[in-house]
């Protein structure tokens, strides 16, 4: 049965509290500096009330000081973290590489109290010398929501400013995520706010050592759903994701920057931590040595899905070749994709490729017309379709064309990068707000890739699947590998019962069970983890040997792999 929360016991010693007054009481009586660090998304207004109400209460006398009131002006904040010319892109910036300091003109400070603590909260807190520091987090996907619900201060160092997904992407998430990861080895506490009522507090050497013991054995990332205008239904209807939102669109299986692990032992008593900072505590052990020393504490891979049942058809797009996207966007490696049918047919769609008889010109004139003058054009006249059978994998290099048609479950295996999606028609399509989706066709038709078509995207694109390994009941098989990915796709298909050893040999490995039951995931090292249909699990470097059993009464069991290619094998 597919879980909606995969939850992980932290490793003893560890402490995990919950409730204002049972975290309040893991401070010092002082004299000290308690730094609470974190992201815009958090209610810091409330955390801070609620701490010193709880502190107040039993005795502590508590000064705060709200770092947000020192940042520079906003003019300041925007110069400093974006390149010259980013103000011309409506659409995107490079990647900010600021440290948060940079927020400030001067770090606030405030004398050391001499009884009692001095408070220290906001994005920023930890610039200001202290004597405890805690990290205060929300997902990201609450912070996407407070940026397309408006709420001002959702940007970070823009307070009191329309906040917008641009800078929420391309300057906020860098700029925290380096600061978070930076201060992870020395954090003395994770506080998970997001429910600001029932706030959960894991001890920081209990974190770190939950961690580590998760980067040693397979672990799975909490699921969720996001709707978009072409999202399906087949997530709300099969998974239980979302029952009152509009669809279920992008399904967040693992996608590194976002992705969560539930520590804790129920959904009372459980804090949300980031993937990432599994990454960079245990960087050899989660990606391997050779991934680390060409990635750093980059999860180079995702898998998520992609629901146009019952919805619409995907925009037209391509993302960005490797030179654009290190040179243009500040990423050093670049969005490859692959799509894996987990549901289609015959009669969906697969649109990849540019037909053998493409004339860009005119396909730019398409596509300015429909921008402009809302006149509608037929992807099929420039790009090729394939129809979208269950089970066949279809390889999306970066520069390609290409959108999963309506109808399809599409497991969208690809490379990390995931906020470049360069379209260049959306069906004349109003986003959620009613106005027209952004359409960065400029950047896309720089990035077209027009060499590989027609017969060489059906040769080389969509490849026949040719067997690796077999053994009694099962077999894998390689689904795809061009040597300009640096990732390939295989697939294990097992009889009821059957079990079928690998290896990650030093290099991580993703599972998905794309049909039957289940697999039972057994390690060299004694830990064992169910996979149900439609799960995802990591499977860390660490790891070595391991087993997959199917499980019995459903029939076989097709589970997809993912891992980076060996320089050998490109």
């Amino acid at each position: 049965m597919y879980r909606l929360d995969p939850r992980y016991a932290p490793a003893p010693p560890a402490v995990l509290t919950t409730g204002w007054r049972a975290v309040a009481a893991e401070l010092p009586h002082g004299p000290a500096v308690v730094a609470v660090e974190g992201p815009p998304a958090a209610d810091w207004d409330a955390l801070a009330g609620r701490l010193r109400r709880e502190l107040t209460a039993r005795g502590t006398a508590v000064t705060l000081l709200d770092v947000r009131r020192h940042y520079a002006p906003p003019g300041t904040v925007r110069r400093r973290t974006e390149r010259p010319g980013d103000a011309a892109d409506p659409y995107y910036c490079k990647l900010a590489q600021n440290p948060l300091g940079d927020l400030f003109d001067t770090p606030p400070g405030a004398p050391r109290p001499a009884t009692g603590l001095l408070l220290v909260y906001g994005p920023g807190a930890a610039v200001v010398p202290h004597d405890v520091l805690w990290y205060a987090d929300v997902p990201k996907r609450y912070a996407e929501a407070a940026v397309t619900a408006g709420t001002t201060g959702a940007n970070l160092g823009l307070p009191g400013e329309p906040p917008t997904h641009r800078r929420l992407f391309y300057v906020d998430w860098p700029m925290l995520d380096r600061h978070r990861d930076a201060l992870a080895p020395r954090i003395d506490g994770w506080l998970d706010v997001q429910d600001p009522d029932h706030p959960a507090h894991l001890d920081g050497d209990g974190l770190r050592s939950t961690l580590a013991g998760l980067a040693r054995r397979p672990v799975r990332t909490r699921p969720y759903f996001n709707s978009t205008p072409w999202g399906g239904h087949w997530a709300q209807r099969e998974l239980g994701f979302s029952p009152g939102a509009p669809n279920t669109a992008l399904g967040y299986e693992l996608i590194a920057p976002e992705a969560g692990i539930l520590v804790g032992t129920g959904p009372d008593a459980q804090a949300e931590v980031p993937f990432q900072l599994m990454c960079v505590l245990a960087p050899e052990d989660v990606l391997g040595a050779d991934v680390h020393a060409r990635f750093g504490t980059s999860f180079p891979i995702r898998f998520d899905y992609l629901d146009t049942v019952d919805g619409g058809n995907l925009s037209l797009h391509c993302h960005p070749r490797e030179a654009y996207m290190r040179e243009r966007f500040g990423w050093p490696y670049t969005q490859h994709e692959t799509y894996y049918m987990t549901l289609g047919g015959a009669g969906t769609k697969v649109y990849l490729g540019l037909r053998e008889d493409a004339d860009t010109d005119l396909f730019r004139k398409e596509i300015e017309e429909a921008v402009t003058d809302a006149v509608p054009m037929d992807p099929e006249d420039h790009v090729l379709a394939f129809p979208g059978e269950q089970g066949q994998l279809f390889l999306i290099p970066a520069g390609t064309p290409h959108a999963s048609g309506t109808g399809n479950l599409v497991l969208e295996i690809s490379a990390t990068p995931y906020l470049y999606s360069l379209r260049f028609y959306d069906w004349l399509r109003p986003g959620a707000d009613g106005n027209p989706r952004p359409l960065p066709y400029e950047h896309g038709l720089a990035n077209l890739g027009t060499a590989r078509r027609g017969a060489a995207v059906a040769r080389e694109l969509v490849q026949a699947p040719r067997t690796l390994r077999s053994g009694p009941g099962w077999r894998e098989e390689l689904l795809g590998a061009l040597d300009e990915m640096f990732y390939e796709v295989r697939r294990y298909t097992l009889d009821e019962g059957a079990e079928a050893d690998d290896d990650t040999e030093g290099r991580f490995h993703v599972l998905n069970v794309a049909e039957g039951e289940g697999v039972t995931v057994h390690t060299e090292t004694g830990h064992t983890h169910e996979l149900s249909y439609a799960e995802t699990l990591t499977v860390p470097a660490a790891v070595g040997g391991y087993r997959l059993t199917a499980a019995t009464g459903g029939g076989p069991v097709r589970v997809v792999k993912a891992l980076v290619r060996r320089a050998a094998d490109r």
